[in-house]
């Protein structure tokens, strides 16, 4: 597996560089086919100092990815909290994929994670299909009309990209777009 370790705003320094190598080592161990992992850490002005560092995680594994973000006011806490939710995500991963039938996981290989603090899963069912019309716009015109319907995605076809697009507002006040690749 390959860390990629990024910091934004905040300096990662030796140790919590090698915090992070220790602690990320042994995700291998619950899941042996993790391609990479990328983790950005960041400090952030906030009003509520509580929530002034960043730890973001996200992991590809089979063209799947788990992704997990924490706040707190010590960056330890952060990637403590932060791979908490790595590793039930990835028991519900793999309990997913062992419903399925593909690539069976023993028990011992689980992750040592409480169960009890697991909600437990209901069963998930699509109560609403919907239906609409893309036009073609630009990301701004976009922009504009999710701002107009109030919401905080909108999918769209991009004129210069010739493709279907979703853009999003970040918890940051700014926008993500999400362009789809067919692998």
């Amino acid at each position: 597996m390959e860390l990629n370790i990024v910091g934004r705003n905040f300096e990662v320094t030796d140790a919590v560089r090698e915090y992070l190598e220790k602690r990320f080592g042994k995700l291998d161990r619950y899941l042996s086919n993790i391609r990479d992992a990328r983790v950005e850490l960041s400090q952030q002005d906030t009003r509520n100092a509580e929530k002034s560092r960043v730890a973001q995680v996200t992991i590809f594994v089979n063209g799947s990815v788990l992704r997990a973000e924490e706040r707190s006011p010590d960056i330890y806490a952060s990637i403590d909290l932060v791979l908490d939710k790595i590793y039930r995500q990835i028991v519900r991963y793999k309990g997913k994929r062992q419903m399925r039938g593909r690539n069976r996981v023993a028990e011992d290989e689980m992750p040592p994670v409480e169960l009890d603090e697991m909600e437990e899963e209901k069963a998930v069912a699509v109560v609403r299909r919907k239906q609409f019309d893309l036009y073609p716009m630009r990301e701004e015109e976009a922009i504009e009309q999710m701002e107009l319907l109030g919401h905080t995605f909108f999918v769209y076809y991009d004129a210069d990209r010739g493709q279907v697009n979703v853009i999003y507002r970040r918890k940051d006040g700014n926008y993500g777009i999400i362009e789809p690749v067919i692998v």
